[in-house]
Parts: C-alpha cells; structure tokens; sequence
C-alpha cells in the first residue's frame, strides 16, 4: 500500500448568532479546523484533523500550506501503515535517518506550532487509513478493547450566577453525569467565579461532578484564593488555573489545594508533558490529539501518565474527527478516564460525519466500525472550505 494524494482543507463552520456564547476569549461565532486526507492506491482515504486554536480562533492557511508544500513530498510513496517511521521522519526532516541507528529524536528547528499540528492530523488519518485497510476499529490496534464505555463530560459553562446553575443543569438532562465550566477573567472577580461554581453545586446537587477551567488567565494569587473559596464543593479539577507558560506557578497552585489541577490542552509532544510531570505541576493530562502529535504521539503520553500515577482526559474541542480519535484512545488506555464532550454549539462535530455520538447512561459506547468509524459529509465540507 502507498500515499498517493494528501489533501488539507480548511474548514469554517458559522454558528447562529443565537447560539454563540462569549467567554474570556470573545465571542464565539465559528468552529474552525484543518481536515486532513490522505489516499492510497488501495482506494482508502483516512481522515484528520489538525488544529492551532479552539473555536472561531487559528487562522489555517498557514496549516494547510505546510502540509502541502512542506510534508505531502515527504509522504508520497510511503507505506501508510508504517505508523512510527512516518512520524518520526515528519518530526526529524533531513536528519531523521539519524533516528534508527541512535534512538533518538532529531526534532526539525520548528519543533512545536504549526508543524506538530499539520503532523497531528496526518498521523491521526494514517491510523484511520490502517483501521479501514486491516477492517479493524482503531481501538484494537491501540491495544485492544480495555472498555466498552467511557464516561462523557458536558463542556460548556458560561452563563453568570442566577444563570449558570440552569445551563449546566441542561446538560445533565441530557444525560450527562459530569459537567465543565468556565471560569477566571471572564467573569467579574474571583469571588464571582466561586458564587457561580457555588450555585451549579446547590443546583445540581452532590451527585453531579463538577470541573472547572479559567483557560490559564489567573494570576498564582488568584487561582489559590479561589482553590481556597470552593474547597467545600468537591470539584473534579481546576483547569489550567494560570498561564502555561507558568510551569513553575502551576505547581504551586497545585501544591496549594487538595483539588486536582488539568492542564496540557496547548502542549505539544510527549517532552512537554514530560516537563509537567517533572515539576510536580499537574493531576490530570490533557493532551489534544490533534495538538499533540497526533495518536501516535498520545500514546506516549498516555505512558508517561500511567508510569507517573497520573490520569489523562483528552482536550476534544473539536471536530467529530478529533472526538473519534479520543474514543478510540479512551476505549484502549486504562488511564484516560474521561472524555470532553462540547456542548456549545458546534456544527464541526454535529454536521460534518454522518455518525452521532451518543451518550447512553453518561457514557459513550465502543465503536464497532473500521477505522476511526466515520463517514465524511462531503458536500458539507465543501461547503464550508474556506
């Protein structure tokens, strides 16, 4: 089996503006992303996704350019299935056949940004390729099944206090058992930030978990002051309570509190998450499969954590693409306990497969299907290619 064709496409799906939600990083009123396709002369496309922000945020061309013109040529006439090599030669370029006779990574000048992204959403469509050509869903070449069910949090959260505890209350109706909400600079103060998380507590009662997440915009100060504000409402985690640039300042936030800190959503490769690690910073991994490095590269991760006591939940913030992507992780890997499931408005997870994922009793079923076990909607994406 050999690439014949990659394709990178970028996609921008509008929302409603009655469905938009504004959080610290402004209004919402997109989902953008990189689709990413790669043929064979087998007949099988796999499919994708490679990111540079969440949301209506990143700007593509720059992905889809690198891709084309700086990887394709790398990858025509490769044999697919040869998961590793790829990877290893896309991150190491010229000098990747120093790779085999030292064991070592010899990591391109422009390790970290829009490479890793664009190598993210090829790896990612290299292992659908080889779960359609083996007829095979991606789990079992992952490892096999470790679970039939993974249980699914709502992401969402941004309404202020008289409001918040309604919303989040929602999801649960639809049948979740956990929900995420934002906090930090959005809102007016910290103590606003605790009376809302206070009022999804009394709303939805000690049944419910509860996760939240000030998308890195407190101060060291502020975060503890906060953590120390709603010890009492048995929170899952706090979500990158300050930059993550703030390493140093994460750890003590976390040295501060018995609440568990996530953080990873924006680093790339497993030595990212290896520094987390080393600096006592961090409970709960989150690294984006089409962030990271792709699935290739979350399983590595996905080590890292289990060697360290540590659990993971993939950022999924996504397309349908990337969610599929963490299922598969999630059905395989004993330590990622947990999926991120958006529950803002998102025509990119909705709109662009002709699957839906479902939640049974909070959960998310094993897929059965080959692959990632997903069907493109081609006209749709055309649609909306920018």
């Amino acid at each position: 089996m050999k690439i014949t064709a990659v394709r990178a496409s970028w996609l921008r799906a509008e929302i409603p503006p009655d469905r938009q939600h504004t959080s610290d990083f402004g209004r919402n009123d997109s989902f953008n992303t990189c689709l990413v396709e790669v043929e064979t002369d087998s007949g099988h496309v796999g499919l994708g996704e490679a990111k540079v922000g969440v949301g209506n945020l990143g700007h593509y061309a720059g992905v889809v350019e690198t891709i084309r013109a700086e990887l394709t040529p790398q990858l025509l006439g490769r044999d697919p299935r040869d998961l590793t090599a790829v990877w290893e030669a896309l991150y190491s370029g010229t000098r990747a056949h120093y790779v085999p006779a030292t064991g070592r990574a010899f990591p391109v000048v422009g390790r970290r940004g829009v490479t890793i992204a664009a190598l993210s959403g090829i790896d990612i469509a290299l292992w659908d390729l080889l779960g359609k050509a083996l007829g095979q869903p991606v789990w079992r070449l992952l490892g096999g099944r470790f679970r039939d069910r993974i249980p699914a949090y709502a992401s969402g959260g941004w309404a202020p206090v008289g409001g918040i505890g309604a919303q989040l209350r929602q999801y649960v109706a639809r049948g979740h058992r956990a929900v995420k909400m934002r906090v930090g600079l959005q809102d007016r103060s910290v103590d606003d930030s605790a009376a809302r998380v206070r009022e999804v507590r009394e709303t939805l009662g000690p049944g419910v978990g509860i996760m939240v997440d000030a998308h890195g915009t407190w101060s060291v100060r502020e975060a503890q002051r906060f953590a120390r504000k709603v010890e009492d409402c048995d929170l899952g985690w706090l979500e990158e309570p300050v930059s993550p640039d703030d390493v140093t300042g994460l750890a003590e936030v976390r040295a501060s509190t018995d609440i568990p800190i996530a953080a990873g959503e924006s680093e790339q490769t497993r030595f990212a998450f290896r520094d987390l690690i080393a600096a006592r910073a961090v409970d709960v991994l989150q690294p984006d499969p089409a962030i990271a490095g792709g699935l290739t590269e979350c399983v590595r991760i996905c080590a890292l954590a289990a060697a360290h006591g540590l659990t993971v939940a993939p950022h999924l913030w996504g397309s349908a693409i990337l969610f599929a992507a963490g299922l598969q992780l999630a059905v395989a890997t004993p330590c990622v306990t947990t999926l991120e499931f958006t529950r803002g408005e998102n025509p990119l997870l909705n709109d662009l497969v002709e699957e839906r994922f479902e939640l049974v009793d909070g959960h998310v079923l094993a897929p059965d299907r080959p692959g990632l076990g997903l069907t493109l909607r081609r006209d749709f994406a055309r649609s909306i290619t920018v």
